[in-house]
């Protein structure tokens, strides 16, 4: 009789799909059929989380352009009246009752001014800002991307054991119907066939967990991609393999201390600290620069209206009439605020936000020294499991395979193909955990060594 465990997981996972897109076909709009290539190209464009990010980093140019503007004038122009009832002033201080006094001014100016002890400092502390956003938004990726990774690792961890499971229940029913026809020959006794149709049903309850699992994880995999919660999802991995994404001569030596360095994050805190350091110098060092302003126009200026003039022998010019005029205002003037000089409390508050950022760039060294260590820790741990999985796989098929030959030619007790098929079941789900625990932390080790994902 031809041996059941000719079937092979891949047979197992497409009878599963199958059933996945027959139900989803009745309850879900939309099957995603995702690998891990797919599932980063996705979670990196639709996640909520890294689209916050990427707004921020947009934020962050808004603030850099904006703080950019500090050397261009403001042009004006227009037109502008002035009109005064009651009292005038003369020119040489008196003054002239029941009389009126008009202008009116068009034309074209510039107004400018420039705070270098400011402008130049703040510029140059919003352009690091944004360098250091940049950084923050990779790191944010990073660990948004790993996230995902693992969760896709767990779904595909409950996918291939709901297919395990389904495979194990397909052979226990060819089990059941060969004891059937054995007990119906008189060679095998009626109890020995319903304990083959009880653990059937176990394999089934358990089935039936698994596949539990696999929604659950399922669900977890939407809400990170953003995905409507109606979609399903079927991983097009049949099959998990090792990663080899850190060389193993690398993971199985002591990583240098200074790991720190290469990660985003400390790119952004210390970009950070170097933007608080150059913010600080408007302080210092621009507290000394000047202030200079520069007014210009130019346009008509002249009466406005009919005016009531004193009566005087002086010969005044027509008020109906304006006449060219050119304006122009400059100075250059040093500020010295003497509470700031006194009290130096924004210097105080810069030196505080310095000494915040420089225990924060500590606490990460430490941090990354502890993500490094604990990941390579489970790759180590990882790596001799899946090493044991794999041995232990190969030798419990081989006998099932054996104990099915035996049951099949009369020579074995059912009890024993049960017994093997589980153990083969239990080595078979360890060898797929092994791979997942390795390549997770395959990854993890990888993004805290420094590398963007």
């Amino acid at each position: 009789m031809k041996s059941i465990y000719k079937s092979t997981i891949q047979k197992g996972l497409l009878c599963f799909g199958a059933c996945l897109i027959a139900m989803g076909s009745m309850a879900q709009q939309d099957t995603l059929y995702i690998n891990l290539a797919k599932l980063l190209e996705v979670g990196g464009a639709d996640n909520l989380t890294i689209d916050q990010f990427r707004k921020k980093q947009d934020l962050a140019l808004a603030d850099l352009a904006k703080a950019k503007e500090w050397w261009l004038p403001e042009i004006y122009a227009g037109l502008e009246t002035h009109k005064l009832w009651g009292a005038a002033m003369n020119a040489d201080g008196g003054f002239f009752l029941d009389v009126g006094r008009g202008s009116m001014w068009t034309g074209l100016g510039l107004d400018a001014r420039w705070d270098f002890g400011e402008g130049i400092y703040q510029s140059k502390a919003a352009e690091l800002k944004e360098v250091a956003t940049r950084h923050r938004t990779q790191a944010e990726k990073n660990n948004i991307l790993l996230k995902m990774i693992h969760a896709y690792y767990e779904f595909l961890s409950a996918q291939l054991y709901s297919g395990a499971y389904s495979e194990m229940s397909d052979q226990a029913d060819t089990i059941v119907e060969q004891l059937q026809i054995q007990v119906q020959a008189g060679i095998r006794f009626q109890s020995e066939m319903l304990l083959a149709k009880s653990n059937r049903n176990h394999l089934k309850v358990k089935s039936l967990e698994a596949r539990n699992d696999y929604m659950e994880a399922t669900a977890d995999l939407v809400n990170l991609l953003n995905l409507p919660y109606q979609t399903g999802i079927i991983g097009l991995d049949t099959i998990l393999v090792p990663l080899d994404l850190v060389p193993e001569s690398e993971w199985r030596q002591v990583p240098a201390e200074n790991t720190y360095l290469n990660r985003p994050e400390y790119r952004f805190l210390h970009n950070g600290l170097d933007a608080i350091r150059t913010e600080r110098k408007s302080t210092t060092t621009g507290l000394w620069l000047p202030d200079l302003s520069v007014g210009t126009s130019f346009g008509y200026f002249g009466g406005l209206f009919n005016q009531v003039r004193p009566m005087r022998p002086v010969d005044y010019p027509d008020p109906k009439i304006i006449y060219p005029t050119t304006v122009l205002n400059a100075s250059l003037m040093w500020r010295i605020p003497l509470g700031r000089l006194a009290y130096r409390g924004r210097l105080k508050q810069f030196d505080a936000q310095v000494a915040l950022k420089e225990n924060e760039i500590s606490q990460f060294r430490n941090q990354v020294n502890e993500e490094v260590n604990k990941s390579r820790s489970q790759l180590l741990m990882a790596s001799e499991q899946l090493e044991l999985a794999e041995e232990s796989q190969a030798l419990a098929k081989e006998a099932v395979e054996q104990s099915i030959q035996r049951q099949q030619l009369g020579t074995a007790m059912p009890f024993e193909v049960f017994q093997a098929q589980e153990i083969y079941l239990r080595a078979r789900l360890d060898y797929l955990k092994a791979i997942a625990s390795y390549n997770k932390s395959q990854y993890s080790l990888y993004v805290a060594l420094g590398n963007d994902l």
